[in-house]
């Protein structure tokens, strides 16, 4: 992989629309946090085609800078990793346990967060968790993030496991369980290969495409189209003629139309329910909702 200097730190700023002087205070992380949500989608299209998913970061940089696409947590999170650094922040790459909704099952750490330090303080910082994300670093000592869509916290479990967790609408919800210990490269290059490749994986078998500001958060899922806003939320399905448009403007996504038509064509195959496997036969009856992997959150980074 590429020296994680080797960041063309004038061509982020510009393409996240960041103005000003950055320096490696608070003010700087929580600006191009925000700044970075709002134009760099989270995105699968490039998994959905079976096209690889490289995390070097010249390629990551030819990609979601230079090439104005999106990407998912290895991706959003190994780049601004280096652009942190870049600027003189201390920054950490940790691996996270997605928690499916309503649930504690075990899932394997196929999640990519920061730790960054600001004046002795440690934060969370996380561009690529898609909508269900903090839009704003979160404390890693415990202190409630107030923040447009919800509160975020880490909470420490006796076992040393810190989960981010977030209160929506009156409703408490544990997103992901980490703990400090900071991973290398190598380990995110095999949990990259799994989430990109694997058959069950939710970035396999369906397109997510999500973007989120302080004023609204986009999510596309298969073919529903969901926006959330303080008090509000609305769902509807996507016609196959809009989908570029709706890229394009929701989004901020301009790809070509056939490969738009291509990631979301792919139908998903059934999963056989006694071995949870794609099938080539017929499945006839539903899958209890803990056995099937579509109904896990948005993750292995988030589909949310």
């Amino acid at each position: 992989m590429s020296p994680p200097d080797h960041i063309d730190l004038a061509a982020y700023l510009a393409r996240i629309g960041f103005a000003g002087a950055p320096a490696p205070d608070l003010a700087t992380l929580e600006g191009l946090h925000l700044a970075h949500l709002g134009r760099i989608p989270f995105e699968n299209l490039d998994v959905r085609l079976g096209r690889p998913v490289s995390l070097d970061l010249d390629a990551l940089q030819a990609k979601l800078v230079t090439g104005r696409r999106g990407g998912y947590c290895f991706e959003q999170n190994t780049l601004f990793a280096a652009v942190l650094r870049s600027i003189g922040f201390t920054v950490e790459t940790l691996e996270a346990r997605v928690r499916p909704a309503g649930g504690d099952a075990s899932t394997p750490r196929t999640h990519m967060l920061l730790r960054a330090e600001v004046d002795g303080r440690a934060w969370l910082a996380d561009v690529g968790f898609g909508a269900d994300g903090p839009l704003l670093p979160v404390p890693l000592d415990g202190e409630p993030s107030v923040q447009p869509g919800g509160t975020y916290r880490v909470e420490q479990r006796p076992d040393g496991t810190l989960i981010l967790r977030v209160l929506r609408d009156g409703s408490p919800r544990s997103l992901y369980g980490f703990k400090t210990v900071p991973a290398l490269a190598v380990d995110f290059e095999v949990a990259n290969h799994f989430t990109s490749t694997h058959p069950l994986s939710p970035f396999v078998r369906t397109l997510t495409v999500q973007r989120s500001t302080p004023e609204s958060r986009h999510i596309l899922r298969g073919r529903g189209y969901t926006v959330r806003q303080p008090g509000d939320e609305t769902v509807r399905e996507v016609a196959d003629a809009s989908l570029p448009d709706l890229l394009r403007t929701a989004f901020l996504l301009d790809v070509p139309d056939e490969d738009a038509a291509r990631a979301w064509g792919s139908r998903e195959q059934p999963l056989c329910p006694s071995c949870r496997r794609p099938s080539p036969h017929r499945v006839d009856r539903p899958l209890a909702p803990g056995n099937d992997p579509r109904s896990a959150p948005q993750g292995l980074g988030s589909p949310s």
